[in-house]
């Protein structure tokens, strides 16, 4: 077992591609054409020595870079003294289920009239946007984007190049943008600029974050955009991790090229992981937000009442534990992840629909092992703790047999206590976008609910209120309340998420030029975004606050932040410190 794999590589590796593709995560990173793995790399030192094993490499920021490997090299490439971890990538899902008036904002612009996100660059990764929408344009008609980066077309000749030290995608600049727009013949305007966002999410993030137009306006109207279009691997896919740390990298690189201010908005995320910040991607957010004067705002996701969460202890008196889950019909695949601290020690015994019965190894040579029960094939992984994370993975991957779904109806996973140390156990299913409604927890734990990567330390993490209600959205990821948890950050102290903003019902730009109410965590980041670009201009552009940036706007935005129906006390799991409410984030 290579320790500076992580566990899901591992399994991948280890399972051949015929069963890989029969699940929902393992194949992800590997191109069938090329023979090869996209994976994500920590690193020191250099890498020039991969140019003579053919491994293509791609910097990033602060000792990250993503390498394209051929298939039969990856351990040897991580055998390599200057790798320090190595992960595969991960398919990310959009959080998706008048901001300015419930959150302060327009009480902030009574306060100062011309606060509006001038001199701040607003960044946004998501499914791209319609650059043509008055939206986005100034009032002589010309965009209000910088720089646009569509991860999903191809290079080719000189105005269709990828971004400098990247090798996907085409970059256009303002210049591009306004010669498009200057068409008014669509065919040519798409000819000249051939970005489509085909579902309109991104649309409507940035809309909301920094929208401006007779009919609407978003909540740092003047701001200046960087949008970028996440690369989609396969048709009908989502994007993973390594176009997520593409964008970020290329976004914070324009900001200090630029030398503004940046505020980042990622809505999206997963539940693969011990939601503890350990992961490549928590850490390498946590790195870029301390580059140059930036602010990342991220969503809390929408898993707080989609039951793929259950937590719980194993006491003295009772040693044994029985997970029930049920499996609806049709689902072609499930992956259930069991994090504990390894100081315990569980006997684990796996029963299907039907009553047959198999228990795991308590460990094994490699990690893995293959059972049957049913129709249904069990990949498991029996992890071990990392150099990156001290917690525990046992990964259990469920494939169909013979049949293009698992069997259906109520799985229970028994976990019985060999040695007990803290007792604590910690299951996560996909989130919600990747399994039936119906498949999901008997008696969920709606808490520790985050989606990765809202989890990372150093991002403003945002949740979802219903502003008609003045009341927590109960589909909005919840944080830390567990004051028992034995892995993560919460031993550190920190909670999330920090603060919630309106996410039932937000009005937003479409790409048909009408506007449609928006509800998911996917809406409610922008509106912080743009009031991390708002706080930026009042302490950077106009000199108040030259250090008004990074955790400091987290704890400006924190300091103000409002109460809420039905919450007694601050921070908390559900809301963090309270509704955003920008005027009060101010110092006056």
């Amino acid at each position: 077992m290579n320790q500076k794999l992580e566990n899901l590589l591992q399994l991948a590796l280890q399972t051949p591609e015929e069963t890989r593709v029969r699940t929902e995560d393992l194949n992800i990173g590997f191109d069938g054409r090329t023979r090869t793995w996209e994976v994500i790399v920590k690193y020191h030192g250099s890498l020039d020595i991969l140019e003579v094993l053919n491994v293509r490499v791609e910097y990033l920021i602060a000792g990250y870079a993503l390498l394209t490997v051929p298939e039969g090299l990856v351990e040897a490439v991580a055998e390599l003294e200057q790798i320090e971890y190595v992960e595969k990538p991960k398919r990310f899902f959009y959080e998706v289920i008048g901001p300015t008036e419930d959150s302060c904002i327009q009480q902030l612009s009574r306060r100062d009239l011309s606060l509006s996100g001038r001199g701040i660059l607003v960044a946004v990764a998501d499914s791209g946007i319609d650059y043509r929408l008055p939206e986005f344009r100034n009032t002589d008609g010309s965009t209000r984007i910088r720089f646009l980066w569509d991860q999903t077309l191809q290079p080719g000749g000189e105005e269709r190049r990828p971004p400098e030290g990247f090798g996907i995608g085409v970059e256009y600049d303002s210049r591009q943008i306004n010669a498009a727009l200057a068409e008014e013949n669509p065919q040519r305007q798409f000819e000249l600029l051939p970005t489509v966002d085909t579902s309109g999410h991104g649309t409507a993030v940035a809309g909301i974050a920094a929208g401006s137009s007779s009919g609407y306006i978003g909540v740092a109207p003047e701001a200046e955009l960087l949008i970028v279009k996440l690369g989609l691997p396969e048709a009908g896919s989502f994007p993973r991790t390594t176009e997520i740390m593409r964008a970020v990298t290329w976004a914070v690189r324009k900001a200090l090229e630029l030398q503004m201010p940046l505020a980042m908005n990622l809505s999206f995320g997963n539940s693969y992981g011990a939601h503890d910040g350990s992961s490549l991607l928590e850490r390498f957010l946590d790195n870029a937000a301390e580059i140059g004067r930036t602010v990342i705002c991220v969503g809390s996701g929408n898993e707080g009442a989609s039951a793929g969460h259950l937590a719980g202890r194993i006491g003295e008196n009772e040693r044994r534990a029985d997970i029930e889950l049920t499996v609806a019909e049709y689902e072609t695949g499930l992956n259930i992840q069991l994090w504990k601290n390894y100081s315990d020690i569980y006997r684990i015994r796996l029963r299907s629909p039907g009553g047959q019965e198999s228990e795991l190894p308590i460990s094994i040579e490699g990690g893995k092992y293959t059972l049957r029960l049913e129709q249904t094939e069990i990949l498991v992984y029996i992890g071990e703790p990392t150099p990156y994370a001290a917690a525990q993975e046992i990964y259990l991957d469920l494939i169909p047999i013979g049949r293009p779904y698992i069997n259906s109806g109520v799985w229970t996973v028994r976990l019985e206590a060999v040695k007990s140390v803290t007792g604590r156990y910690y299951f996560y299913l996909p989130g919600g976008a990747a399994r039936s409604s119906t498949t999901g927890f008997y008696r969920p734990t709606p808490d520790v609910t985050l989606t990765i990567p809202s989890t990372a330390a150093k991002v403003i993490t945002v949740g979802a209120y219903d502003s008609t209600y003045q009341s927590y959205a109960d589909f909005s990821g919840r944080g830390y309340a567990d004051t028992e948890r034995t892995i993560g950050v919460v031993t550190a102290g920190i909670a999330k998420p920090d603060l919630v903003a309106p996410g039932v019902g937000v009005p937003a730009p479409d790409i048909y030029g009408s506007y449609l109410p928006v509800t998911g965590t996917s809406f409610s980041a922008p509106i912080v975004t743009g009031s991390a670009a708002l706080l930026m201009e009042w302490g950077i552009v106009r000199g108040n606050d030259p250090f008004l940036y990074g955790e400091k706007v987290k704890a400006y935005l924190r300091a103000g932040a409002q109460p809420l129906r039905g919450e007694t006390q601050y921070p908390n799991e559900r809301v963090g410190w309270g509704r955003l409410c920008v005027e009060e984030s101010l110092p006056r």
